[in-house]
């Protein structure tokens, strides 16, 4: 009887491969990497847990939701270039909406926060979180909309 017991033990140990081991191996590395200390230096608390905590800001509370002026959305943490003012529309939600961005500085990722698969955004330079890509945008463009939270982004206007 005890070697049964210490066989089923050593076999759970032997199979015991941590998720987070794995995640841990796994994790992307990214060309702005700073601890969590340096980021709330740097970082308003709201843009903080938003971009480092993958928070989402109250609906209709970003000034960026409704301009219409021309240029450039950067990252609020790294300030690389995301999305062109030519891509943003009124989509209803209450966050700044674009039906695309610029494809080499945005990292799509799964994310399972919420119970359900969703489809989540984040700057490839330094892996802060945007917002989540849905297939409700205009169907005369990409079909996509990409509800990015105002607080993740900056606007630079075109000169």
């Amino acid at each position: 009887m005890k070697k049964i017991v210490g066989f089923a033990v050593l076999t759970i140990l032997i199979s015991c491969n941590s998720k987070a081991q794995t995640s841990l191996k796994n994790k992307k590395s990214y060309s702005i990497e700073k601890s969590n200390a340096e980021w709330k230096s740097l970082l308003s608390p709201m843009e903080y847990y938003v971009l480092r905590e993958a928070g989402t800001e109250r609906a209709f509370s970003s000034s960026l939701n409704n301009s219409k002026e021309k240029g450039t959305y950067v990252c609020a943490a790294c300030k690389t270039p995301l999305y062109k003012s030519e891509f943003k529309y009124d989509s209803g939600s209450g966050w700044p909406s674009f039906d695309r961005g610029i494809k080499e500085n945005i990292e799509v990722d799964v994310d399972y926060k919420i119970g359900y698969k969703r489809t989540e955004l984040k700057c490839n330079t330094c892996g802060s979180h945007l917002g989540h890509s849905f297939d409700d945008g205009p169907q005369k463009t990409t079909g996509k909309r990409h509800c990015i939270n105002g607080v993740a982004l900056k606007f630079i206007p075109e000169k």
